[in-house]
């Protein structure tokens, strides 16, 4: 009676659910945009605006070929040849189609699945199992053999009356949609990876180029070295002095000069291509623009353009549907069908009338006993949506700090190259004066190696400080530039 009552429940909850549509689990709801309006408190300590420094003006974010702000073609080559032909972007792309058949194949499940099939057989029949015996009067000399050809097909249609295929396509879309986003950061992060190493080959040329200005200036002090000992007026000491000094400036080229192979290696293989098939990378700082306005996306576009959040965000869809589909699983199923097949002894009488049957078929699974899998199951759904729904609030914050950062370094970067213009300025001078007094015999050669040394050290901390600020305005629009919109053309 008991076991009626079951069945009859079941019955009746699946038939309503089938006539309702019901799809079961919780209904995903994207989250909420930020409240925040900036990204620095007031307490960060910003600093008045120095000249120069490039302005922020916050609003929907930068342009989609936002390296062009940079002003240079070649590097706008790069960055599209890197689009083009980066291998990682291949694979990416791959993926991301991989994805869309998943969606696809999803899809399909929802549809009536109609299949056909074909068949030969040789038979033998065992007479003795029919309590036969051979008669050779009957033509029955031993068991009969005989061919046997069967064509048809079915279809079947399942009713997901709780929703669990609606639920798993849910998924597979938000599925894809995350790999979509992970395309777009890919395409991002290469772009900006091709522009950071233009920016290092820059600034290694630069710190190049001021290593070998420095080795000039120590060659000119051998030469008055030399000239002051030979006219009687110098030391031999001081001659070494200035020799020694060449020797030490001179060990630090070839640590540039392999810093610089590196930094084009990697530009190569970035754009698809090996080292030795790169041309020339003539990059210098002065050839490369920067920006005055930099535009950047305010908090709440932010998470509606950035990438990895709304990666997170399709994540965490995916996570809530895939409740849905362990929700699901937990209720009875229905699947309607029917088969027709013909059978005949000859292939000739295989499209006989006579020779066809057919069944229609209704079936309902229920889950009955599963030892609590189903249930764990469940819950481990719910649990990886928690956690889902953890990783997308990280992940904005992260993107916060980063952007705080990166605001907080352009201002600091103007201020570090303001200042330390001032200190080439003030160390040349007094480079100038240590050498015209040495010059006229006032001072030694030692005072003038060390108005030497102030001098390029502080041309060295010139062109370091001017990478930076090139480098963090780059990563700045990394930060803010959003999802690479020809991902999703592909």
């Amino acid at each position: 009676m008991r076991t009626a009552l079951l069945w009859k429940s079941t019955l009746a909850a699946t038939i309503a659910a089938t006539l309702g549509g019901c799809t079961v689990g919780p209904d995903f709801a994207p989250p909420a945009s930020p409240s925040a309006t900036a990204y620095r408190s007031a307490q960060d300590g910003q600093q008045p605006v120095v000249a120069g420094t490039p302005q922020i003006t916050q609003g929907a974010g930068p342009a989609l070929r936002w390296w062009t702000a940079f002003g240079s073609a070649e590097l706008d080559s790069l960055v599209d040849r890197a689009i083009a032909h980066n291998a990682s972007l291949e694979a990416s792309n791959a993926t991301l189609a991989a994805a869309r058949e998943q969606l696809a194949a999803a899809r399909g499940k929802q549809l009536p699945q109609v299949d056909a099939n074909a068949r030969v057989e040789h038979e033998q029949v065992n007479l003795a199992a029919f309590g036969l015996e051979p008669n050779p009067a009957l033509g029955l000399s031993g068991n009969p053999e005989f061919d046997l050809y069967s064509i048809g097909g079915g279809v079947s249609f399942d009713l997901d009356p709780f929703g669990g295929q609606r639920r798993q396509v849910e998924q597979s879309a938000a599925e894809a949609q995350a790999q979509l986003h992970r395309t777009e950061a890919a395409h991002l992060s290469v772009a900006g990876r091709v522009v950071t190493q233009v920016l290092t080959i820059a600034a290694l040329r630069a710190q190049i180029d001021t290593a070998n200005a420095l080795l000039a200036e120590d060659r000119r002090n051998i030469d008055l070295t030399s000239k002051r000992k030979e006219a009687g007026e110098g030391t031999l000491v001081e001659v070494l002095n200035a020799q020694s000094q060449f020797e030490n400036d001179r060990g630090d080229i070839p640590q540039l000069d392999q810093q610089l192979a590196e930094a084009r290696h990697m530009l190569a293989t970035l754009t698809g291509i090996s080292p030795a098939e790169l041309g020339a990378t003539d990059f210098d700082l002065e050839s490369l623009t920067l920006p005055q306005t930099i535009p950047v996306a305010i908090p709440s576009r932010l998470v509606h353009k950035r990438p990895d959040i709304l990666q997170a965000e399709a994540d965490l869809h995916a996570a809530t549907a895939a409740v849905g589909v362990a929700t699901a699983r937990l209720y009875p199923d229905v699947t309607l069908g029917g088969t027709v097949s013909q059978g005949a002894l000859g292939p000739e009488d295989l499209l006989s009338g006579s020779t066809r049957g057919f069944d229609l078929f209704a079936g309902l699974t229920a889950p009955i006993f599963h030892g609590g899998t189903l249930k764990a199951n469940k819950r481990a759904a719910a649990d990886r949506a928690r956690a889902a729904a953890a990783t997308y609030r990280q992940t904005v914050l992260d993107a916060f700090r980063q952007v705080a950062d990166l605001l907080q370094a352009v201002d600091s970067d103007a201020r570090s190259v303001r200042n330390q213009r001032e200190a080439v300025a003030v160390a040349g001078r007094s480079l100038h004066l240590s050498r015209r007094s040495y010059e006229v015999g006032n001072s030694g050669i030692l005072q003038t190696l060390d108005s030497e040394r102030q001098y390029q050290s502080a041309r060295s901390n010139l062109v370091r400080a001017r990478s930076r600020q090139f480098l963090n305005i780059a990563r700045l629009y990394v930060a803010t530039a959003g999802g690479w919109t020809g991902a999703a053309d592909d």
